[in-house]
């Protein structure tokens, strides 16, 4: 417990000098590179101020000069702050829309190329396909959950097939991610962190001209994100 409020502390802490400094300075100079280091940085370090260790597999097979679409498992609400910081490079996300209201925040995840989603609007998930699309054309990849909710129980959930319209459209790599741990670290419906070790594997990419059909590219993505998963938690 005593980790878990030291992180929250900490983000809270990072929110105002963030609003102070970068905020205002990505608002006015159009450039959001201070902003979404800082934010990075500050995912980083709360997670490890929790007592997480993460390992790494396969970072090696990316090139950073490239775009990728990346699809991972979700089980636990530290999986992005675990995630998002071992991107190379720059990476965008679909965001809740509601948080898009706040005139400050709104306007900077904007200017970050975040993408809003309502989930429970078959023609808005439409809408922030084709938005993520365009985020990926610009050169920026896209990190996704492709199960759309997190895991109880670790298992996969069934997949979204927004993701895989999104690949179809882009024709960009895409690199299926296991996270194997967090539902020991922070399983869904608890508050308090327990220290532990994450693995985080980057499989290879799939490039597009091996996607097949839609249908093919999910099987493939969902038998390979299993394949990383402990034995108890595959299907």
């Amino acid at each position: 417990m005593i980790r878990t409020i030291l992180m929250l502390a900490f983000w809270a802490a990072a929110l105002p000098l963030a609003a102070v400094a970068y905020i205002p300075w990505a608002l006015l100079m159009k450039d959001i590179r201070p902003l979404y280091r800082f934010g990075i940085w500050g995912a980083w370090t709360g997670v490890r101020m929790a007592g997480v260790r993460v390992e790494t597999t396969g970072l090696e097979r990316l090139d950073p000069g490239r775009v990728y679409i990346f699809m991972s498992n979700h089980v636990s609400n530290i999986d992005p702050p675990l995630l998002l910081p071992l991107i190379p490079g720059r990476t965008s996300v679909l965001v809740k829309q509601e948080l898009f209201r706040y005139p400050i925040l709104g306007k900077a995840m904007r200017m970050a190329s975040l993408v809003p989603v309502d989930r429970g609007n078959r023609e808005a998930g439409i809408r922030a396909v084709r938005a993520a699309a365009e985020v990926v054309k610009q050169g920026i990849n896209m990190t996704v959950y492709v199960e759309g909710h997190r895991s109880w129980d670790g298992k996969l959930l069934p997949f979204k097939k927004g993701p895989f319209y999104l690949a179809e459209e882009c024709r960009a790599a895409v690199v299926p991610v296991t996270i194997q741990g967090t539902h020991y670290v922070l399983p869904k419906g608890r508050f308090s962190i327990k220290p532990g070790t994450v693995q985080v594997t980057f499989h290879p990419p799939i490039e597009p001209g091996e996607f097949g059909s839609r249908e093919q590219l999910m099987e493939r993505v969902r038998a390979t994100i299993n394949s990383g998963l402990a034995e108890e938690y595959r299907i």
